[in-house]
């Protein structure tokens, strides 16, 4: 049976058309997709190569998309109908979208635990890795700068206290947050958590340099490391 071409299709129903006539919100997620991917191959249209590439997506999501941030271009190139250039265009479009969730401007003033979360919430929450990062502020808690201090795997990340450390001294800042995030989804600090931050705590009283928090960052939700 010869599988039916997007060009077979009523204008309404094609990505492009549709997107055009009725919006870019009316699309389906595969819809979207294929309009990302250009063209199909002989055996399958854009949008059923798009399928494919949704169905590579193990995990019961409310975003389908979200696992696409952490495959590989070697994985997604194990479609058929998937080669290096779409590869890299499915890559790059969700590395803007994750760009895009972060806040048009980190220059701001903490005032609880809850105004730091939010600034990493939608960028950590879906990674499979951990990732550390250091929240640099000046005396009236603005914010300095961001760093990432450390790239993990899915259960751990090396957090070194010199690569903490490193960049608040040569600004001369005298405070600190650290944020990590927890792939599992849950926020909950572990052992090893606590005693992370009792040690960089303790550096940081000897550096004359304030650690205002440690927050871990879950799926949705956020926890404060007590020190």
């Amino acid at each position: 049976m010869a599988t039916m071409r997007v060009q077979d299709l009523p204008l309404s129903e094609r990505p492009y058309e549709k997107l055009e006539l009725y919006g870019e919100e009316t699309l389906s997620n595969s819809e979207l997709l294929a309009i990302i991917l250009g063209n199909g191959t002989k055996e399958y249209s854009s949008v059923g190569v798009a399928q494919q590439v949704l169905c590579l997506n193990n995990e019961l999501s409310g975003n389908e998309f979200r696992f696409l941030q952490g495959i590989s271009l070697e994985e997604l190139r194990q479609i058929k109908g998937i080669g290096r250039v779409k590869a890299i265009r499915i890559k790059a479009a969700f590395e803007i979208a994750r760009r895009l969730a972060r806040p048009v401007n980190y220059e701001m003033t903490v005032g609880s635990s809850g105004d730091v979360a939010k600034i990493f919430m939608e960028e950590l929450r879906y990674e499979k890795r951990e990732i550390v990062k250091v929240v640099i502020l000046n005396s009236k808690n603005k914010i300095m700068r961001i760093e990432d201090v450390s790239l993990g795997g899915t259960n751990y990340a090396v957090i070194e206290p010199k690569d903490i450390f490193s960049t608040p001294l040569k600004m001369g800042a005298g405070k600190i947050i650290l944020v990590h995030n927890h792939p599992s989804g849950n926020a909950t600090p572990s052992r090893e958590d606590f005693e992370v931050t009792k040690r960089i705590n303790e550096c940081a009283e000897m550096l004359g340099v304030e650690l205002m928090d440690h927050i871990v960052i879950g799926d949705g939700e956020y926890q404060s490391v007590k020190i």
